[in-house]
């Protein structure tokens, strides 16, 4: 695994005459069919200025600078994309790449899973009913036997922290790297995931948590992709993972790690 993907951000600004825009919007509207299909593109969007209709951004995000460089711009794709926003290329007053930094989040508007889900106490109860129930199942116990007291809560940090609570976990215990390193040597079968992760949603249930489908799916989205990378790092042939951060899991969307 690595840290971080490579995606880039090209933003292209353009200043096109009032009286061009529907045509420069149905130009673009038929290039865009390009990028779709082309494997280096994430996603796009063009967007108007509100207090000044002739300026337009195009955002692109690229797996890659490299792969928009060397990979679209030379496939079979980039010809007939040029062919259809070539008239405007005059008009373009910056193309460049930008490359994330660690300054982002969301706004209040839209509520974290944390706060969603009840805050730290909900969090407690659900580890408190998770880890009540995996000592007395028989396929998971055995993994538990050592279980020390802070167990339980030093989870209910962790998956504050992982779905946009404090930083209590990281401050207190480490990063993502520290969580990992707890799952060395353990062997977990998939049978033991599995029930890990039946487990966790009867405790979900038990401990209030929200049920509404949205936040659900979400939760279930991290306990598949939690409990994978727990089995991975389990295994004979496990490494220890470069330093990472706890991953910041929000509504439908993984965290910025790669295979």
């Amino acid at each position: 695994m690595t840290a971080a993907p490579t995606t880039t951000v090209e933003y292209i600004r353009y200043r096109i005459p009032e009286e061009k825009s529907e045509e420069f919007l149905a130009a673009y509207t038929r290039a865009a069919g390009r990028l779709a299909a082309s494997p280096h593109c994430l996603d796009y969007e063009l967007a108007r200025c509100e207090e000044d209709f002739e300026h337009f951004i195009l955002r692109i995000t690229w797996t890659s600078t490299e792969d928009h460089l060397q990979g679209f711009r030379t496939s079979e794709l980039f010809p007939p994309f040029l062919a259809e926003i070539r008239p405007y290329v005059a008009a373009i007053e910056e193309m460049r790449h930008y490359k994330a930094t660690p300054v982002r989040g969301t706004g209040s508007a839209v509520p974290t899973l944390y706060r969603w889900a009840g805050g730290a106490e909900a969090f407690a109860r659900l580890t408190d009913a998770f880890y009540t129930k995996v000592l007395a199942d028989d396929l998971l116990a055995p993994v538990f036997a050592n279980l020390a007291p802070e167990h339980a809560g030093h989870v209910a940090l962790w998956l504050a922290e992982v779905f946009g609570g404090p930083d209590a976990y990281t401050a207190t215990q480490g990063g993502h790297d520290h969580m990992v390193a707890k799952h060395f040597g353990l062997a977990i079968t998939e049978a033991q995931r599995r029930r890990w992760v039946n487990l966790i949603q009867d405790a979900a249930d038990e401990a209030g948590l929200p049920t509404d489908p949205e936040f659900r799916s979400a939760f279930l989205a991290y306990v598949e992709w939690g409990t994978r990378l727990a089995v991975h790092f389990s295994g004979p042939d496990a490494k220890p993972p470069t330093e990472q951060p706890v991953p910041m899991w929000g509504w439908g969307a993984a965290p910025p790690y790669q295979g």
